[in-house]
């Protein structure tokens, strides 16, 4: 499987490069967006699992702009990092962007890795679940064709000894 994809969004160069440094060592691919604009230039272009925002920055907050990747890309894991501790920035980011994690700078780099484990693990748990719906559905799907061919197919008895006897 190909690493996680990791966009990493802070106006202050020195921010990003200590967000790197704590999470490109878990083998992740990161993109680095010093603006709410770069990173919806970036997200244009690659296929992002996780972004990691700001809240204070020129032009879109980071609250805005988790909004809008929440609209325009559902899948795509949102944690915010700020270091506003203000109540009212993290319940606007809860609602807005449906975030998955709220920090404060400075944050703590083993939470910060585990937090990040801990969503990729969930999406991969996510996407397996809807490749066994898949799979479930498509099953029923033959089921229901093989009953139409050859009626009783499917109905099932219980033996004595409790095991189910399929008929047909």
């Amino acid at each position: 499987m190909s690493p996680f994809k990791l966009l990493l969004v802070d106006d202050s160069p020195n921010i990003l490069k200590a967000l790197v440094r704590t999470l490109k060592p878990e083998g992740y691919l990161t993109f680095g967006a010093e603006s709410a604009q770069k990173a919806m230039e970036i997200l244009e272009i690659e296929k992002v699992d996780l972004i990691i925002t700001d809240e204070n920055m020129p032009g879109l907050t980071g609250t805005e702009l988790l909004r809008v990747v929440r609209e325009r890309y559902p899948d795509i894991i949102r944690f915010m990092i700020t270091g506003a501790n203000d109540i009212e920035v993290a319940k606007n980011a809860i609602n807005q962007g449906e975030i998955y994690r709220f920090f404060t700078k400075p944050w703590d780099d083993f939470e910060l890795i585990v937090s990040v484990r801990y969503a990729l693990q969930h999406k991969i748990t996510e996407r397996e679940n809807k490749q066994l719906k898949s799979i479930i559905k498509g099953q029923e799907e033959l089921l229901c064709e093989l009953e139409e061919e050859h009626p009783g197919i499917t109905e099932r008895r219980l033996a004595q000894d409790g095991s189910i006897i399929i008929d047909g």
